[in-house]
């Protein structure tokens, strides 16, 4: 849906696993092979990360200031069962939570919202505002105000909803 560039770093990942599903459309790339192997996943697994995504709509709802989409399990809740370490360079003495194991997505994404707290990036992580799309976006606009995820998409849509309504 959105136009815009991907979300930094780790957030990327999270970007992508919210914007599996095409909610207008219904389409959903965790349905296909090629959609689980993107993000590391077989389909054993799908139902868990299901659960995780809708998750993180909810947050990214709220970081725009939208109630959630339908009732999920909080993210906290699904975030305390990845398996993290503090890793700590002995090179400069940075340090950054790292997943226990590279392959499971619960702890990658975990380490990237734990990357992104620490970078100030974690709440410009949004949904666009619109019932039909909730796609996730970076919100890069100098206020953190952005409402949709596409101004030539959803945004237009929106404004001539309004125009119309008046």
């Amino acid at each position: 849906m959105s136009d815009r560039p991907p979300a930094p770093g780790g957030l990327a990942l999270v970007e992508a696993l919210v914007n599996t599903v095409d909610l207008e459309s219904g389409s959903d790339r965790l349905d296909t092979p090629e959609g689980r192997a993107e993000l590391g996943v077989g389909e054993q697994e799908l139902a868990d990360v299901r659960e995780l995504r809708e998750s993180l709509r909810a947050v990214c709802l709220a970081h725009a200031g939208h109630p959630p989409h339908r009732e999920v399990t909080p993210l906290g809740e699904l975030l305390a069962r990845a398996p993290l370490y503090v890793a700590v360079d002995a090179r400069d003495g940075s340090a950054l939570l790292t997943p226990v194991e590279e392959g499971p997505l619960l702890s990658r994404v975990a380490a990237a919202v734990a990357e992104s707290l620490t970078a100030g990036t974690w709440l410009r992580l949004k949904a666009c505002e619109l019932l039909r799309c909730h796609w996730a976006y970076y919100d890069r606009s100098p206020a953190g105000k952005g409402r949709w995820c596409s101004m030539a998409v959803c945004g237009a849509r929106a404004k001539m909803r309004r125009y119309r309504s008046k």
